[in-house]
């Protein structure tokens, strides 16, 4: 047989640098009492020279003068300065050679010696003379992310960086020292078949988790389980719950904590409030499970009670799974969060909670409504609208002026609501908005009264997930849809619970 042709550059089987499109070989170098030279004095070199420095490298700065930071670094013996200009020979014996100087004759010299004695160059904001490149850096040290374009788009690469840097936690770091410590100590007790496996379940199960809150004894007593278990065939592992709260349904509005545990998750328990866009954030060969309970809203999916829910969490939990309980808005306002860690808690399972933007904050917001502002809505309270004949309110509080109150899930029973507040002593002029879809594609705001909300709403024809904000703050914001038209602010500001026409003196 003819043997395969092979590249000029070795890269294998027809397989050349252009064709793979990799021009540069990313690796790491260990500068540490490495000696570095660096042809520059000014603020350039000064940011290359920080960055030397923290890595514990040598560095010699050759230039006439220095600019005040490094003037201040050599005098304390940081670096060693030759107050002279550049010569080929005093590169001899370095490892790394950097030229940050603003003359392009200089730099181009620097460039040639050093590449002349085989020694990595960088020439700053100068690919064509450099040899090697600083790529943008993402540090949580030990574990170091680097970013690089070959000099082509550097502000791209930092772009870039920026990107996963916001993706990665701060304690990373952390987690990295924590399983360096622990290397020795796994390959003694465990075959080399069965390791990988481990360090899978250890980074992304409940022992990382804890590093990266902060907790490191519950670190510690996750791996000596993890360990325990690898080391006894068949042993029962237990899994986690993550409570996150999905917010609004803007993906953009997932804080950190909940991209990154959407990441890690096996399993996806979401209910109908949790849109597609939010779940195209999690691990993309996790498991989705659709746990809505509102036969109403989605005919043709089977639906589960909560006691369902929670029993699923725990069986599959209990089978090693780790299993992210997507909610809308919060877990912990009208989402039932407590309910499931109390259930969690009963069997022993380990859960985390991420707390997300509730619904009256984000919809008040794409409303551009203060929820309170001074001398109109001191207070602000939120209450279910969601089986109203169940509940014993405190209808007269809620009803007191210079507040805001939102109602969650009122939609079904608006006229109720609205009634009942009348009755304990609203006024009908009393401004009232609904926010359908708050953040989403197609949100809508309908603007009224406590008077006319609700005919408002048939004729626009609202429908969930919609909030109800009652309160003279409802007559603020930018937007103005409510079919009557925009409400009178300056009659409202002036005398918020008096109707215009009434205005005699009793």
């Amino acid at each position: 047989m003819r043997p395969a042709p092979q590249s000029a550059s070795g890269d294998g089987p027809g397989l050349s640098a252009a064709a793979s499109g990799l021009d540069h070989l990313p690796i790491f170098l260990q500068l540490r009492a490495t000696p570095v030279a660096v042809v520059g004095g000014g603020q350039v070199a000064e940011r290359k020279i920080k960055l030397l420095l923290r890595v514990g490298a040598h560095v010699t700065v050759i230039a006439p003068r220095l600019c005040e930071t490094l003037a201040a670094r050599a005098a304390a013996g940081s670096l060693t300065h030759r107050a002279e200009a550049f010569a080929p020979e005093q590169l001899e014996g370095m490892r790394l050679v950097i030229a940050a100087t603003d003359r392009t004759e200089v730099n181009a010299a620097v460039s040639a010696a050093a590449r002349a004695r085989a020694i990595p160059v960088n020439v700053v904001d100068d690919a064509g003379l450099s040899s090697c490149y600083f790529p943008a850096i993402i540090d949580r040290a030990p574990l170091i992310v680097a970013v690089g374009s070959g000099g082509q788009a550097p502000v791209l690469a930092r772009w870039v960086r920026e990107q996963i840097e916001a993706l990665l936690p701060a304690t990373l770091g952390s987690l990295a020292r924590f399983i360096g410590e622990r290397r020795r100590r796994v390959q003694r007790a465990l075959a080399p078949g069965v390791r990988a496996a481990f360090w899978e379940r250890i980074v992304r199960g409940a022992a990382a988790t804890h590093i990266l809150m902060g907790d490191a004894h519950g670190a510690r007593g996750e791996f000596e389980r993890e360990l325990h278990a690898a080391q006894l065939s068949g042993a029962r592992r237990i899994g986690e719950v993550y409570l996150i709260g999905a917010g609004p349904g803007d993906p953009d509005l997932l804080t950190l904590r909940a991209l990154q545990l959407l990441q890690q998750a096996d399993v996806i328990l979401y209910d109908r409030l949790v849109p597609e866009a939010i779940l195209e954030r999690a691990r993309r060969d996790a498991r989705r499970v659709f746990v809505g309970k509102d036969s109403t809203c989605e005919p043709r999916r089977t639906h589960i009670d909560q006691a369902q829910i929670e029993e699923l969490m725990v069986r599959l939990a209990c089978s090693g799974e780790r299993v992210a309980r997507l909610k809308g808005g919060d877990p912990f306002v009208f989402g039932r969060g407590g309910e499931e860690i109390h259930a969690l808690a009963r069997h022993g399972i380990p859960f985390i909670i991420v707390p997300g933007i509730t619904a009256a904050l984000a919809a008040a917001a794409a409303a551009a409504i203060p929820l309170t502002q001074r001398t109109i809505a001191q207070s602000l309270t939120f209450v279910t609208g969601h089986a109203l004949d169940e509940q014993t309110l405190d209808w007269a509080a809620l009803a007191r002026p210079h507040q805001t109150v939102v109602f969650y899930m009122g939609v079904a029973h608006l006229e109720h609501i609205c009634a009942r507040l009348g009755a304990a002593g609203a006024q009908p002029i009393l401004p009232a908005a609904l926010i359908e879809r708050a953040t989403l594609p197609g949100q809508r705001v309908v603007r009224g009264t406590l008077a006319s909300i609700a005919a408002l709403a048939r004729e626009a024809r609202i429908t969930p997930p919609a909030l109800l904000l009652v309160g003279e703050v409802a007559a603020l914001g930018t937007e103005a849809t409510a079919a009557e038209g925009p409400v009178d602010l300056d009659r409202h500001l002036d005398n918020p619970l008096v109707p215009a026409e009434d205005t005699s003196e009793h």
